[in-house]
């Protein structure tokens, strides 16, 4: 009789049919269905995104105690603390949490483990520039943008505390890059939500005093901020070098791979324009609506906290989404990343749109817990009625940013930020010829968002993701 055909079952010394091998463990963020894994993903990161919101107001609420001068200071600081955390954050440990992510989708631990050891010395480095950087330019910095007498020197020891000690923010977001790469999001997002609770009470105590703690100030509130972020690096680190995550950082005996560096550099790095260029077209646009008096720039004031407010939902989903793009595409799934890209952007074009537009319908709902002023709810009513319904394609434009750099493809997105930033400028001089009014700056915000929202779709569809030469069709590896 023939054997053809015929399977052979495997045995063991003892004759004995050996069992069938077990089938691999599959990874939810490569095998799993993309709209709830997304989401599943996403909602740690927005409790813990409003968090940080609630920090943001509760600052500006105990710092005004200390007075319009204090005040004052804090507007010429919050710009570089923005742009540390943001880069350090959203751009720098974006390229981490791509790269390690990646490494991962193509089944390759050790790499993973490695890169999350250079990751930290580029935190670590990162951090020292900041810190030498703003130690020994930030004075002159603050007096160049208009700090004076008492608000200067608020400023300046707010900076001393603060950027004395900016290896420690970086590391808390290089740590937490490390973990979303892996696609733990609530472990980071657990300890936003507690950091910002100790934000809010340390600063409060340290900035206003509190019995027998004396009032230390605009050092108090940096020193409480700091303090908060030691509690997380301290965690996250025993977490992850504990052996709890799905990589341990190489440190011992480790050997500096520049490949290493330049794959998380090629994201992260190109990233930070970003943040940059998004600070700059703030700048530009509110140097335009000064001309305009203190009501108009109020009033566009207020309706800037609803769109940091709102984008931080598209924040949160494009965070969700770096790992689960970087692991398809690791694994060669491009046409399943592109389906993550765009599953999260239309979310977060939708969740931010909806929201926007209910309240540039009805303005009052938002406008009225910030101010009764007439004149300055009334700018507020006209920025919001025509500018926040296109904050669904700065949503848009988010998601698209941070999909790219799942897929190591970042460069669109950020030149999509540059196009915004011409626009600005270049139609804020061209309104200056024609004897503009407030409205007509409004409408030029509104425009830019479009702008920036098309510009950063289209560079997802028409830019190549994954390796030259790799099929589209989608490959399914056995991933633990």
């Amino acid at each position: 009789m023939s054997d053809i055909g015929v399977a052979e079952i495997p045995v063991d010394d003892d004759e004995r049919p050996l069992p069938p091998p077990e089938a691999p463990v599959k990874n939810a963020l490569v095998e799993g269905p993309i709209l709830r894994t997304l989401l599943w993903l996403a909602w740690p990161n927005v409790i813990a995104l409003s968090a940080g919101t609630c920090v943001v107001i509760a600052e500006t609420s105990y710092i005004g105690r200390l007075g319009v001068e204090s005040l004052a200071a804090m507007a010429l600081v919050f710009p570089f603390v923005i742009l540390t955390m943001t880069m350090s954050g959203g751009a720098m440990g974006g390229g981490v949490a791509s790269a390690i992510a990646r490494a991962l989708g193509a089944g390759d631990i050790d790499r993973a483990s490695t890169l999350a050891a250079h990751a930290l010395l580029i935190g670590l480095c990162l951090g020292l520039a900041f810190m030498l950087g703003m130690l020994i330019f930030g004075p002159r910095l603050l007096e160049m943008l208009g700090g004076r007498g008492n608000v200067l020197a608020y400023a300046i020891g707010y900076v001393q505390i603060f950027f004395g000690g900016a290896v420690v923010p970086w590391l808390m977001n290089t740590f937490a890059g490390i973990l979303r790469g892996t696609g733990n999001m609530k472990l980071p997002s657990l300890l936003m939500l507690s950091s910002a609770t100790c934000q809010i009470i340390l600063g409060g105590i340290l900035g206003l005093g509190l019995g027998p703690i004396p009032s230390f100030g605009m050092r108090g509130v940096a020193a409480g901020s700091l303090v908060a972020y030691v509690i997380s690096v301290s965690v996250m680190a025993w977490y992850i070098f504990s052996g709890r995550a799905r990589v341990v950082p190489k440190i011992r005996g480790l050997r500096i791979r520049w490949p290493m560096f330049f794959d998380i550099l090629r994201v992260g790095a190109v990233s930070c324009f970003s943040p940059l260029q998004s600070v700059l077209t703030v700048t530009i646009f509110t140097h335009m609506l000064a001309q305009f008096g203190t009501e108009i720039l109020a009033g566009y004031g207020v309706g800037a906290r609803l769109e940091f407010m709102l984008t931080s939902i598209a924040f949160a989903v494009g965070i969700a989404s770096v790992p689960m793009v970087g692991m398809a595409i690791g694994a060669r799934r491009v046409a399943r990343a592109r389906r993550i890209a765009w599953t999260a952007g239309c979310v977060a074009f939708v969740s931010v749109g909806l929201v926007a537009t209910v309240i540039a319908i009805y303005p009052d709902l938002w406008v009225s817990i910030f101010t009764r002023d007439e004149s300055v709810r009334a700018a507020s009513r006209q920025y919001l009625s025509t500018a926040a319904p296109m904050y669904a394609f700065l949503g848009l434009s988010i998601s698209m940013y941070f999909s790219s750099q799942g897929a190591a493809k970042v460069l669109g997105p950020v030149l999509a930020q540059t196009a915004r930033l011409v626009f600005v400028a270049a139609g804020g001089w061209w309104l200056s010829t024609y004897a503009p009014t407030a409205a007509n700056f409004f409408a030029l915000a509104a425009a830019s968002m479009v702008v920036l929202g098309v510009l950063s779709a289209a560079s997802v569809i028409f830019t190549r993701w994954g390796p030259k030469g790799a099929p589209v069709t989608e490959v399914r590896p056995a991933l633990s």
